[in-house]
């Protein structure tokens, strides 16, 4: 049975490389795929998905007015797609949502969307929140923050590493610009444990 799949995490746990590991899964059994990711993602080349740790695959670059239910119906006439995903699916509107729904219940295809539950400063994006609400089955990809705390928030840091407490909630960016950390940490803005602090002052007068 096809079902709507919600895998969420903090920055840096190894969404997009679970992602691109499903999809060789498929492809592995001969299987077709539909690999999906918000155009506004602009860290790579336009249309690849691309990990840190080096794994690539191209993908179908879609703005907030793309109508995905639509598109997989078309697309399902001449093709027998096997699976959905989506990457930075925390970037999907309501509406989009909505339609991923419709393509598990009536076309009978999987989704596999993979996303940040909340921004930098705590709040829900729309994609996550809805995604939550309506999918079938949720997954937390874990990573941990500094202190060894499961890590839940991203908050977005400056130049000189401080985090920032305001701003546009759609900023791209990578381990330049976010953090993961647990809730405590998010919330008194300690970057590093007491034992990271001082091996950095250790490296520096070396």
């Amino acid at each position: 049975m096809a079902k709507l799949h919600f895998y969420y995490s903090a920055m840096n746990a190894g969404k997009t490389t679970t992602l691109l590991q499903s999809n060789y899964n498929y492809q592995e059994r001969g299987m077709e795929t539909l690999l999906f990711l918000p155009s506004i993602d602009t860290r790579h080349e336009q249309g690849i998905i691309a990990s840190r740790i080096g794994l690539v695959a191209e993908a179908h670059a879609f703005e907030s007015t793309f109508d995905f239910f639509d598109y997989a119906r078309e697309v399902t006439e001449t093709i027998l797609v096997s699976c959905m995903l989506i990457d930075e699916a925390q970037f999907l509107t309501k509406p989009q949502v909505l339609q991923l729904t419709r393509i598990v219940d009536e076309l009978k295809i999987p989704v596999l969307a993979y996303g940040l539950r909340s921004d930098f400063m705590g709040e829900p994006f729309e994609g996550s929140k809805y995604l939550l609400a309506w999918a079938d089955e949720l997954s937390e990809i874990k990573t941990i923050c500094h202190c060894g705390r499961k890590a839940t928030m991203n908050p977005r840091i400056d130049e000189s590493g401080k985090i920032l407490r305001e701003g546009q909630q759609i900023e791209i960016g990578g381990n330049d610009r976010y953090i993961a950390l647990c809730r405590k940490h998010f919330m008194t803005g300690e970057l590093s444990s007491p034992k990271q602090l001082v091996n950095q002052l250790v490296e520096k007068t070396a």
